[in-house]
């Protein structure tokens, strides 16, 4: 019974990767959308903040890649074949944005002449230097699909959810 539990589960690392990565993401939405104006304590608390799950996100993203590849995903449950595609192309654009999205904004902060600070470690780190040319790309991107992923991640939600409570499946319950 046991065996085949874990077979129809994620492991219990593949769960923390996940919900750890969601708390993260979460917190730096929230972070960005609250931080108040520039030269505000407020603003330089929560840019720290965000800046801090952006790392962690980042962080959390490469040892959840490597468990991945290490520790396959419990087997599909039987979907028709698109909703397996869709499932597929949605975690494929959530993997891409674990890794990407931080990335955008370290460089984004680098090309703007400064380094990531991880503030009350003082860490510091420049992968990049200054380019005022990059910059503004680095932004708007970073801008963009932080816009965009709202989008992805709710439809996440809404197909685990739907999944769950119209298909009375067990894909939500493999992941808690």
């Amino acid at each position: 019974m046991s065996s085949q539990r874990s077979q129809e589960r994620y492991s219990q690392p593949a769960i923390f990767f996940h919900w750890a990565i969601f708390v993260l993401v979460a917190l730096a939405y929230f972070a960005i959308e609250i931080r108040g104006p520039k030269g505000t304590d407020s603003r330089a608390f929560w840019t720290s903040v965000h800046f801090w799950a952006g790392t962690l996100v980042l962080t959390l993203a490469i040892g959840r890649l490597a468990w991945r590849l290490w520790t396959p995903a419990p087997p599909d449950i039987d979907v028709n074949r698109l909703m397996a595609f869709l499932a597929r192309l949605v975690h494929l654009a959530l993997y891409l944005f674990i890794f990407a999205q931080p990335l955008l904004g370290m460089l984004m902060v680098n090309t703007g002449g400064h380094p990531v600070t991880l503030a009350w470690l003082n860490l510091n780190f420049t992968l990049v230097s200054a380019d005022p040319a990059a910059r503004p790309l680095l932004k708007a991107a970073h801008v963009w699909i932080g816009n965009a992923f709202y989008w992805v991640i709710g439809v996440h939600a809404l197909a685990a959810i739907g999944h769950h409570v119209l298909l009375k499946d067990r894909t939500l319950r493999r992941m808690i």
